[in-house]
């Protein structure tokens, strides 16, 4: 048996460790909860999920393939169906806590016997397991950090995770119920927070369990690092993209990598659960970014930085546009009836008679009419009355997650197929951005709804006819 207490673990020479005192695992809060009566609070950043849909899976005609009159509208952007409730929300502000929760690696011990091993495991002290074999483990044991917030993430229930998320399958549909299979794990990654400013946070993959434990068993990637430390990989990893110029007017997507369980970066697996790591990328941290996306497998998050949101549409300026696109008064061609987009206090149900509807392929917009249906073609297409273009034929609905926006510009620009309604920088944007699917796939989707984007371009700019007096 060797049972060997390596206080090098605190070396600074790994990532856990090169900024000492100013990280740890956090725990996820609820906005204001980290604030004492009297006391200002202090907001790390926001969490926003790409794609909430309502629970049950419907998709909308143009997703589904077919478009046979005024249906429901079943993807809900900015909220999820059932309402944000406690832990399981569209969104979640992280707030400084009354009282540090951050943890940071403390010592190693290289372990030869099981026993030894589950006894470490089992003592409710935090603590990461590198299985190397049967009979050798090496456990890194995790101190308190009173400098630090910890926030986990994943797909379980249990209090140590605050902010549950669930599968968001192509299309916007979201996986619900036992028969559900989600890839998403129950412990995905954890955030950590500077309890100073500038606030700092950074992202790791993993998230400990009930007992305080991560553990990586002999299947998993992990590794020792030159420095004689230990890293790893979870099963189906955590990615992140930090967009190119920050989330603004002048953003462009960024590369995808990976984040280690130490919050080391690496280029991408050849497939999602590959056991060989990516290489190292030595000039790139694990510090999120105002536009950051982090993709769990399964669900796509969006971190934007409080200043980020400062620059952001606010849902006043976002019914304003909408109040102005309707006092327009814009016309259908075929019916001459005046189009409205509805209020969204009315909720997604079927399309309003007013409701503008879309030719995606041509950006043509008319209200509702049965006329052009080009069944030969496919169960969706229709014929444009004006241009003659055939393609999906769809209603418009405004996105209503602000966060989601890059600019407060006017909304002259709607996804292909979904329809969904934002600024021309901001469709441009997500249109350009490739989501993880699957085990080694990408593909851009509406931020609103989650479907895949198609066409040549994703989008298209709306052609509005003014009325006629």
């Amino acid at each position: 048996m060797v049972l060997e207490g390596n206080p090098e673990v605190g070396s600074p020479r790994t990532s856990d460790l090169q900024h000492t005192g100013n990280k740890g695992s956090c725990l996820l809060s609820s906005p204001g909860e980290g604030a004492q009566p009297g006391e200002e609070l202090i907001k790390y950043g926001e969490l926003i999920v790409l794609g909430c849909c309502e629970e049950g899976g419907e998709k909308t005609e143009a997703q589904r393939g077919e478009v046979t009159g005024p249906r429901a509208h079943s993807c809900y952007n900015g909220c999820l169906a059932s309402g944000d409730k406690g832990r399981r929300r569209s969104r979640l502000a992280l707030s400084r806590r009354p009282h540090a929760n951050g943890v940071k690696p403390d010592v190693m011990h290289h372990i030869s016997t099981p026993l030894i091993s589950k006894a470490l495991s089992n003592r409710g002290q935090h603590s990461i397991s590198y299985t190397l074999s049967r009979s050798h483990s090496v456990i890194v044991e995790y101190t308190h950090d009173s400098d630090t917030d910890m926030f986990q993430i994943g797909r379980s229930t249990e209090n140590m995770i605050d902010f549950v998320v669930t599968d968001t399958s192509p299309g916007g549909s979201a996986a619900e119920g036992p028969s559900a299979q989600s890839t998403i794990s129950r412990y995905a990654c954890r955030i950590l927070c500077d309890r100073r400013p500038p606030y700092t946070a950074r992202i790791y993959a993993a998230g400990f369990d009930a007992s305080s434990n991560i553990f990586l068993g002999e299947r998993a990637a992990k590794w020792r690092t030159p420095d004689g430390l230990m890293d790893g990989l979870t099963t189906n990893g955590v990615l992140v993209m930090h967009p190119a110029g920050g989330f603004s007017e002048d953003s462009a997507p960024g590369v995808w990598r990976e984040i280690s369980v130490c919050g080391n970066v690496y280029t991408l697996r050849d497939s999602r659960s590959a056991q060989q790591r990516g290489k190292l990328v030595e000039n790139e941290s694990n510090v999120l970014q105002d536009g950051s996306l982090i993709d769990l497998c399964g669900a796509t998050l969006l971190w934007r930085t409080p200043a980020g949101l400062l620059r952001a549409p606010t849902l006043k300026q976002l019914e304003a546009q909408r109040q102005e696109a309707n006092a327009a008064r814009p016309q259908c061609p075929v019916g001459l009836s005046t189009l409205a987009f509805p209020s969204p206090a009315r909720g997604r149900t079927a399309p309003d008679k007013q409701q503008p509807w879309v030719y995606v392929r041509c950006g043509h917009v008319h209200g509702y009419h049965g006329w052009g249906c080009r069944r030969e073609r496919g169960p969706q297409e229709r014929e444009c009355p004006l241009c003659r273009l055939v393609g999906p034929y769809v209603p418009l609905w405004l996105g209503q997650e602000a966060g989601l926006c890059l600019d407060p510009g006017p909304p002259s620009h709607a996804f292909a197929p979904c329809g969904h309604v934002c600024s021309e920088k901001t469709a441009r944007y997500w249109a350009q951005t490739p989501l993880p699917h699957g085990t080694h796939a990408f593909h851009a989707a509406c931020p609103f709804c989650g479907a895949w984007l198609t066409g040549e371009h994703g989008c298209v700019r709306l052609i509005f006819q003014g009325p006629l007096d």
